[in-house]
């Protein structure tokens, strides 16, 4: 899968209302999900730390400042940089968040909350858990998911990307 191909799957994510826009309010609302389906509470300060690294990332992505992201913004903006420095906090955040235990790896019940909390469509995230799961421990790590995705938005080998937007 190329690298514009992967971006637009992550994008059609984003844009939850498919408008061709990813606006601050459906950025935002991930964090918001991703803590209301681990039973964290608005001061939580995980969801602290993950609205804070949502709202640094919005501000990298909307560079114009007008409120929207468009896929041709998104596009340029997306990459091995923005990822390194903007989305791996984001991301990382949004995993500790599922992390239910803080064991610094999600089981599958964790990562099938993270995963459909941000919209990913349930019936391939089973395999997307195995694909990263190479040692059979029952845990994903969170350097190997953060590296898996960091694959997938770079056009590179993603065994987790491969499977989660298989049709």
């Amino acid at each position: 899968m190329s690298g514009t191909e992967a971006k637009r799957l992550v994008f059609a994510m984003l844009d939850t209302d498919g408008d061709g826009i990813v606006s601050r309010a459906e950025y935002a609302a991930r964090a918001e999900r991703v803590a209301l389906a681990s039973g964290r509470t608005a001061d939580d300060p995980k969801v602290v730390a993950a609205r804070a690294a949502g709202e640094g990332a919005w501000k990298s992505m909307d560079a114009n400042g007008d409120g929207g992201v468009t896929f041709e913004e998104y596009d340029a903006w997306a990459g091995a940089e923005a990822f390194d420095t903007v989305c791996e906090p984001v991301l990382g955040a949004l995993f500790d968040l599922a992390d239910t235990d803080e064991d610094g790896a999600l089981t599958l019940p964790e990562f099938t909350m993270l995963r459909t909390a941000l919209g990913n469509p349930p019936r391939n995230i089973g395999t997307a858990f195995e694909a990263l799961d190479t040692d059979g421990d029952g845990r994903v790590a969170r350097d190997d998911y953060l590296a898996s995705i960091r694959a997938h938005v770079t056009g590179g080998n993603s065994p987790m990307g491969k499977v989660l937007y298989a049709g």
